[in-house]
């Protein structure tokens, strides 16, 4: 088998823990959309698979996997009248701001990795611009060769080409990379690439549904080493 040389990682749910990070900051940007209507906020967040009172996302959830852009057209029906593209900005600006909560202490997770010889890259469903912006406020953002959203001109996940543009940018054949995901979408990709795919438990999904498509699946991110280590 050949030997990794390079780990892409999807951001939300993987290289930060889902509901830690958006649970509550949600609550904050639905009530900003609609203000004082209680009932278009129960509507708005039955629609994004939000639970309110618990403030956490369903496994169901179509934030899960999809793109902003995706989100804003599942939403902009609840919503006052208003061009796609100010809604989706302003998603987007929101978004750089949301603080993350890492799945592993990030900066000394991530120099093992490199210090292992490994080439790193991001690739999420998310804009390239809020992705940037909190790797940046983990004070990470240069351990990354590649970083790609899904508006940087490769498509998103569950299609291939973000994680072939990391291949095409690092030079690494895709049967020497790993793909780590906590969805479907990440998994399917990697498939789709010809690389390796690891499942990580930091997301919505559970075993189950995400073990069929990956070769492992682990609690999260910070058993990863252990495991690239016995594929020798």
């Amino acid at each position: 088998m050949t030997a990794i040389k390079g780990i892409v990682f999807d951001k939300d749910g993987t290289l930060y823990d889902f509901n830690a990070t958006w649970g509550a900051w949600t609550l904050g940007l639905l009530t900003e959309e609609v203000g004082d209507d209680p009932a278009r906020l129960a509507k708005l967040a039955e629609v994004m698979g939000y639970d309110v009172a618990n403030r956490r996302f369903r496994k169901d959830s179509i934030v899960i996997a999809s793109t902003a852009s995706e989100v804003a057209d599942a939403i902009m029906p609840y919503l006052p009248p208003q061009p796609k593209a100010e809604l989706i900005a302003r998603m987007n600006a929101r978004a750089a701001t949301a603080p993350q909560v890492e799945a592993a202490p990030l900066a000394d997770y991530l120099d093992g990795l490199r210090g292992m010889g490994l080439k790193l890259g991001v690739a999420t469903n998310d804009a390239e611009a809020p992705a940037r912006a909190h790797l940046a406020a983990s004070h990470v953002v240069d351990r990354f060769d590649f970083i790609a959203g899904y508006d940087s001109g490769f498509g998103g996940k569950p299609e291939a080409g973000q994680l072939i543009a990391f291949c095409e940018a690092t030079g690494l054949a895709p049967e020497a990379c790993v793909m780590v995901g906590d969805s479907t979408h990440d998994l399917h990709a990697g498939r789709a690439a010809g690389m390796r795919t690891v499942a990580v438990l930091t997301g919505l999904a559970e075993a189950p549904e995400l073990a069929p498509h990956a070769d492992v699946v682990l609690p999260s991110i910070a058993e990863l080493p252990t495991w690239i280590v016995a594929q020798g």
